[in-house]
């Protein structure tokens, strides 16, 4: 089965690095396809991304263009490969997704302080918070 959904992480981080890995392991039927955000040509082949974006969060990119970000985007990791359905359930206990999406965020902005192997990029990552008018993400969701 050829890749259906782009998913864009960070290749300099050493978490997100980690979670891919782990997340190739999981994607036993080859549905995702996983792109560094340094790869030449990722800003002009999804240029409704904001270039910020890549430094706050995983990507998802769906056939036809949905992109969630952050713990939006492993939400929807978890309803597209099997092996994330014996845990996106949770997703849908009242509350899950605002802690889901504040812990994502302590995590991305922290990054640098735990013991997770990410490089000086993510200090500037973490400093540049700033986001495109109309890019803001409402709930991970950054476009539809």
């Amino acid at each position: 089965m050829s890749a259906t959904t782009t998913v864009i992480y960070d290749g300099e981080c050493g978490l997100c690095r980690r979670s891919m890995n782990v997340l190739r392991k999981l994607d036993e039927e080859g549905v995702l396809e996983l792109v560094e955000a340094q790869t030449p040509g990722v800003r002009e082949r999804f240029p409704w991304i904001p270039p910020e974006a890549y430094a706050r969060g995983l990507q998802v990119i769906e056939p036809g263009g949905k992109t969630t970000e952050g713990a939006a985007a492993v939400e929807r990791l978890c309803a597209i490969i099997p092996a994330g359905r014996r845990v996106g359930w949770l997703y849908r206990i009242p509350f899950a997704r605002p802690i889901a999406d504040r812990v994502y965020a302590w995590i991305s902005r922290n990054r640098t302080t735990l013991p997770l192997d990410c490089g000086e990029h993510c200090l500037a990552g973490a400093r540049g918070k700033g986001t495109s008018p109309g890019h803001e993400p409402e709930s991970g969701t950054v476009r539809e």
